[in-house]
């Protein structure tokens, strides 16, 4: 039994880290990526080597850089804001750079650190940002404070140092400072770009933040300066004095940029006061000549016509449009004369409604009356019109040709509602042509019609054989037929495919249908000659008629449906009528095919378990699993027609993996009761459906693995005719299960088709003997000399063989005699629900004796 391999520790086999790098940092190239990770490493390396050198400071001056810290991370939460610029002062700098005075480089890196993930954290949601931006800060300024202590220690060994030189000192190691860490956060944006720094880029906002860097950096030195001559308390003293500097400014420039914001928006809103007054003067010069120029140059027709209808004015595309030479010949008429007849009511019906004011404008679509007599179709758009030079109000017509569309539209529709092949209604305009034949009937009882259903026997065959050309052809010729001999109102659909469709209408009786339908079967036995092929096939029609009360139209489509199969079941090339008696046949069905797919997974469903028995010795071999179905209000329902509901309808497969698990758990349950019973076999029988389905070794396997039962105890039975129709398709997934181990039975062995050279080939290990040879068995007939026959190819074959159906003692003894070794029947036992099987068991158990043969121990012997 294979196991499942082991899950991969990460998804995908992907590591932890690489997929942390990649959530992290998704558009960095392999350059900016070594950078972000070199700089990320030697900040943090930086910084713990500053907190282990903190760490060895007194409590006093460890608590004066905790607070300088703590004041350098708050200032960076409320930056003040530098009006009319990008920019913005952050005093924390100034605690940082006087803990670089007070303390040394390794109090100055922390410091620069904690304001660098404050900043960040506060201006960037991108974690590579936040992460970064205070290690590089840690790397600038370790650097920068070296620089400037050493510099600090050589000026006194030179005796050069005073305050006047660590000011600048200072001053000059800020902007360095700024420089520095600049250019170690920009590098990774040039890197992701693959791109050289520029230098403008880099430092544009050099000057303002410069200064306010050189700036900080004066006052910590100014502090620290006093706090030498003073000590601590002028540092205590200079806190809330810088505080409230701060305060004022950021208040200070905020007003300043509000201020800015007011006179901005006034500014701009008289801008467009004054665009707006310049723009109206220029439109009311320019209105009139625009008017006139876009009137006369226009693309679609214009017409200016008073309130009566007379025409004043047109421009050359309207003349156009009606295919007249010069609007003189408009001036002065009505504009209804160039509209064709049936639409100048609708037309004067909405300019009236114009000129009573009860519409301020209108669109309609009207037919044009051109003067070369050709149909044309234009958009109208009427509304009222006043010029400045005008004395009364007169109307404004524009019209645009849209014959293009509406000649298009016309073809769609037709396109919409016909077949493309045969130039017949489609289904779509079948079905509402039906509706309307409906409701005509429904409305006057009197009126009967005949729908007639056709489908051709043969079509895919000529498809397949011949090609789609030929069919296509074929299908335009018995169409032809079709019309021919229907009457003229009578209405031809094709459905689709090779499926027509005939509404007979004003039927007096049932024989007009009756008889076109003969009329139609006549015909199509006439051969069809398409491109040198001579065609014959024959059509099945399904009738139905109105007067069975349809009320919607789906339902006589289906009717009709159900009649034509009925009329392919029946032979084919013939006419069926649809009746009550099949309407209940088909509710029949319809309703199970509900009710069997709730009875899925409950209790009304079963299996039971008919013996097999070893003819010779009368031992139990193993079980057929045959399921049952027990309907709650119809009661027991036969497996011949719930099976094949369950293939039709997709069901198939569940029902098989039902009786699959049930089976195999009852024969590992009855297995393990004895050391005995540890070789019973159990026989499970397989669609066709199951025999193609893709998974089928994989449900099988899985149903062995969940109930522990070996694969040689399990036999699968596939009936003669699905296994040759379906060989080709099945016989991979039938070779892996004889390669697992199972067991593969052709059941109905006799009745089929299959060769020789199949069966030899065929991975099978049982042949089964179909009951209508046993039925009829007697010994020296010729029933027993087929028997006889199986029995021996299945020996020479290496199969055995077992005789299903035995329901006589002589049937038995002849089985016996003929050599079959295996046999069941309602003689032997008939199927048995699982308690009555632990009777015969236990009665089979104690009466055989290990190493003989037991009496045949069958159903009834138990009952007895």
């Amino acid at each position: 039994m294979s196991t499942a391999p082991s899950q991969a520790p990460t998804s995908g086999g992907t590591p932890w880290w690489l997929r942390c790098h990649r959530a992290l940092m998704p558009d960095y190239n392999r350059k900016a990526a070594a950078y972000w990770w070199l700089m990320v490493a030697l900040g943090t390396a930086l910084l713990w080597h500053a907190l282990s050198r903190l760490a060895a400071l007194p409590a006093g001056e460890l608590a004066t850089v905790v607070v300088g810290t703590a004041i350098a991370m708050i200032a960076a939460l409320v930056p003040v804001r530098i009006p009319r610029s990008n920019n913005s002062f952050a005093a924390g700098e100034i605690f940082i750079f006087l803990l670089l005075l007070l303390h040394g480089p390794a109090a100055a890196a922390v410091a620069a650190a904690a304001e660098g993930l404050v900043g960040s954290w506060r201006t960037s949601q991108r974690w590579t940002s936040r992460i970064a931006s205070p290690a590089m800060a840690c790397v600038a300024m370790t650097g920068v404070g070296s620089l400037l202590h050493a510099l600090l220690d050589a000026g006194r060994g030179v005796g050069a140092f005073n305050p006047g030189v660590l000011l600048m000192a200072t001053m000059l190691c800020a902007v360095l400072y700024f420089v520095v860490n600049t250019v170690l956060i920009t590098a990774v944006l040039y890197l992701k770009r693959n791109q050289r720094p520029v230098l403008r880029e880099l430092f544009g906002n050099f000057a303002w933040i410069g200064i306010t860097f050189a700036g900080s950096a004066s006052v910590a030195c100014l502090l620290f300066l006093a706090f030498e001559q003073a000590g601590i308390a002028v540092l205590i003293a200079a806190i809330p004095i810088i505080a409230m500097l701060l305060v004022t400014m950021h208040y200070y420039f905020r007003e300043r940029a509000a201020e800015d914001q007011v006179r901005k928006s006034r500014e701009e809103a008289a801008g467009r006061e004054a665009e707006l007054a310049t723009a109206h003067m220029k439109a009311m010069e320019v209105s009139e000549r625009r008017f006139h120029s876009a009137f006369t140059h226009a693309s679609i027709g214009m017409a200016l016509v008073t309130v009566d209808g007379r025409v004043l004015q047109v421009n050359a595309a309207l003349c156009k449009l009606l295919g007249l030479g010069d609007d003189e010949e408009l001036a002065e008429r009505r504009f209804e004369e160039f509209v064709r007849d049936e639409d100048v009511p609708r037309l004067n019906a909405r300019l009236a409604e114009l000129n009573q004011r009860l519409l301020s404008s209108f669109e309609d679509e009207l037919r044009l009356r051109r003067h070369d007599g050709t149909p044309a179709w234009a958009a109208l758009h009427a509304s009222f019109f006043a010029g400045q030079d005008s004395t009364a109000p007169c109307l404004i017509l524009q019209l645009q040709d849209v014959t293009a569309r509406r000649t298009a539209e016309a073809e769609l529709q037709h396109i919409a509602f016909h077949d493309s092949l045969t130039g017949l209604p489609n289904r779509r305009r079948f079905q509402e042509q039906l509706s309307q034949t409906l409701r005509r009937v429904n409305r006057d009882p009197r009126r009967h019609f005949g729908l007639l259903f056709l489908d051709f026997d043969r079509f895919k065959l000529i498809n397949d054989s011949l090609g789609h050309a030929v069919g296509d052809d074929f299908l335009l010729a018995v169409a032809r037929r079709i019309q021919h001999l229907v009457r003229p109102h009578d209405i031809v659909a094709r459905l689709g495919g090779d499926e027509f469709a005939i509404i007979a209408e004003d039927l007096d009786s049932a024989r007009y249908a009756v008889s076109l339908a003969d009329r139609l079967l006549e015909a199509m036995r006439d051969p069809i000659f398409i491109q040198g092929n001579e065609i014959t096939t024959s059509a099945s029609i399904g009738i139905t008629f109105s007067s069975l009360g349809y009320a919607d139209p789906a339902d006589m489509v289906r009717d009709a449906d159900i009649a034509m199969y009925k009329a392919k079941a029946a032979g084919k090339g013939r006419y069926a009528l649809f009746d009550t008696a099949l309407h209940t046949e088909v509710s029949r069905r319809m309703r199970l095919e509900g009710d069997l797919r709730r009875a899925l997974g409950t209790t009304q469903l079963s299996v039971v378990y008919q013996p097999l028995y070893e003819l010779a010795t009368g031992n139990i071999t193993g079980f057929e699993a045959l399921t049952r179905w027990t309907h709650p209000e119809l009661g027991p329902i036969s497996p011949a027609e719930f099976i094949p509901i369950a293939e039709d309808v997709g069901l198939i497969v569940a029902l098989t993996d039902f009786v699959l698990k049930s089976a195999c758990t009852q024969l590992r349950q009855w297995q393990l009761r004895d050391q005995r019973l540890a070789e019973l076999k159990m026989h499970v029988n397989v669609s066709g459906n199951d025999v193609v389905h893709p998974q089928l070794v994989a449900r099988v396997t899985s149903a062995l693995s969940h109930t522990h039962v070996q694969p040689e105890h399990l036999t699968l039975e596939l009936t003669e005719n699905i296994l040759m129709e379906r060989l080709e398709a099945a016989l991979p997934a039938l070779k892996e299960l004889r390669q697992l181990g199972l067991g593969l039975s052709v059941d109905d062995f006799g009745t089929g088709y299959s060769s020789l050279q199949h069966l030899s080939a065929l991975p099978v290990n049982t042949l089964k003997i179909d009951r209508a040879f046993v039925t009829a068995l007697r010994y020296g007939t010729s029933e027993a000399a087929v028997v006889r026959g199986i029995v021996l190819l299945g020996e020479s074959l290496g199969k055995s063989v077992i005789a299903e159906g035995i329901e006589t003692p002589d049937q038995l003894d002849t089985l016996r005699r003929l050599g079959c070794s295996t046999g069941q029947g309602y003689h032997l036992s008939r199927p048995l629900v699982p308690e009555l099987v632990d009777k015969l068991l236990d009665e089979w158990l104690a009466r055989s004796v290990i190493g003989a043969g037991a009496p045949l121990i069958t159903h009834e012997t138990v009952l007895h």
